[in-house]
């Protein structure tokens, strides 16, 4: 047991010895990994290594890699280009569309398979001047609310163990749950990220000069001569509005240009990939997007040989190394019994509230880190104890665990907070990397005080 703290002292003290330092956290937690797991766990290597995710650096890179081929031979600015012409100036619905979309996605057996819209929506955030954490945010609970849906994994995961040792819980009930969670969670992202102001500018018809919109892919709008040379601000702004009637006009131009043969094959192989995510999904499969990415990179890559090429620099190596690191290190903390130590501790609490509370509370705090389904899986018969006391209800309990452990799966140490730091300019991933690690790591608290108090605490009168 002493061997189990502290390895679990070691892995919270990398990741601060890593913020003072300024060192990429992937490199010192994949050395310590190593080293936890053979002097501490008695591990061999082959099994330490077995724990580094595979399947992450696969989708990652997958993903990336495809995206920056459509975006290096311009697919990407003209899809963007094209929604600005339809959809105007309403950029207040845009992340609410997006939500829309994961939600229906990942209901379709992969939670995971929503992320197929991340790197879309994140440059369309950008020329509509939406915040890409507002953005990022609407896809990432989009995920965890669809991936609740009786047909999705972490629903079937949660209610299916829960049935497993006698806790009822109705999946519909459950779906509920978490899609509502996520809707407050939404609205929250609006209130922070500036969402409810893009509704504000288009009543006004105004928008602030960092938010323009970046009209074929021109840029800002340039300050009018007239506002330079410094005449009133009515005439300066009627100027500008003029100016600004001219470059819709020069977008909605572009837009009506054909693309080329190889942007066509690219539109192609993007309806390819929804579709086949879509269609698997519908069969029961469970469809890998990492392949799939590759397979129609593959494509490209055959029909335009030099885009392919210059592709493979954008794929975001880093962020794949330091996922891989802190999933391995994680790996071993589950293969010596650490975590369910910390399990085990919970469910030994006497108040049984606070006990609920402190099992949802690791269950966010490693589903932030390590698999969300793993947690599940592992987490669930924990609350057995509790609810054979008779004084909390199983099926609230089992739900505020769930979601607990999904909401956090922004955080850019899991693989859809990772995705999106991947898909956002590579200037902007310093701050949405920042921001996503606050987001998540406070979701760790907030979502066990808001569910525990919201679902858990009422069964209790």
């Amino acid at each position: 047991m002493s061997s189990q703290i502290i390895a679990l002292l070691i892995f919270v003290g990398i990741f601060a010895v890593a913020t003072l330092r300024k060192v990429h956290l992937g490199v010192i937690m994949f050395a310590a990994a190593a080293g936890v797991g053979i002097w501490l766990a008695d591990l061999e290597m082959k099994q330490v290594i077995g724990g580094f995710p595979v399947s992450i650096l696969v989708l990652l890179v997958g993903v990336t890699y495809f995206f920056a081929i459509a975006q290096e031979n311009g697919t990407v600015d003209r899809i963007i280009e094209s929604a600005i012409a339809k959809v105007g100036d309403n950029a207040f619905v845009l992340p609410i569309v997006f939500f829309a979309l994961s939600v229906g996605i990942s209901a379709m057996g992969s939670p995971l398979a929503g992320l197929v819209l991340t790197p879309i929506g994140m440059p369309l955030a950008k020329k509509y001047g939406i915040d890409r954490m507002l953005m990022g945010l609407a896809i990432g609970c989009g995920l965890s609310a669809g991936g609740f849906a009786p047909t999705s994994l972490f629903g079937i995961v949660t209610y299916g163990t829960a049935h497993s040792v006698g806790i009822p819980l109705n999946p519909l009930l459950l779906f509920g749950v978490a899609l509502g969670a996520n809707l407050v969670l939404m609205i929250a992202a609006y209130a922070m990220f500036g969402g409810f102001a893009l509704l504000k500018s288009r009543a006004t018809g105004t928008l602030a000069p960092s938010d323009a919109p970046r009209f074929a892919g021109r840029g800002p709008l340039p300050a009018h001569p007239f506002e330079r040379e410094g005449l009133t601000r009515r005439s300066a702004e009627a100027a500008r509005s003029g100016l600004q009637t001219l470059e819709k006009a020069d977008a909605a131009l572009a837009v009506r240009t054909r693309m080329n043969a190889t942007q066509l094959v690219t539109v192609l192989c993007m309806l390819g990939l929804l579709t086949s995510v879509i269609v698997l999904a519908v069969f029961g499969l469970d469809p890998d997007i990492g392949i799939l990415c590759f397979a129609f990179a593959s494509i490209l890559t055959l029909v335009d040989p030099k885009t392919g090429k210059t592709a493979v620099g954008k794929i975001d190596w880093s962020t794949v190394l330091m996922v891989g690191g802190i999933i391995t290190f994680v790996g071993v903390l589950q293969k010596m019994g650490a975590v369910e130590l910390l399990g085990e501790a919970a469910s030994q609490i006497g108040a049984p509230l606070v006990a609920a509370l402190v099992i949802c509370l690791i269950g966010g705090l490693v589903s932030a880190f390590a698999s969300t389904t793993g947690m599940l899986a592992a987490l669930v018969p924990l609350a057995i104890p509790l609810v054979a006391s008779g004084d909390i209800a199983g099926w609230a309990l089992i739900a505020a665990l769930g979601v607990c452990s999904s909401i956090v799966d922004v955080s850019p140490f899991s693989t859809v907070g990772a995705t999106l730091v991947a898909t956002v300019e590579e200037d902007e991933r310093p701050r949405i990397n920042k921001l996503l690690t606050r987001w998540g790591m406070s979701m760790v608290v907030i979502g066990p005080l808001g569910l525990v108090g919201a679902l858990v605490l009422p069964t209790m009168f």
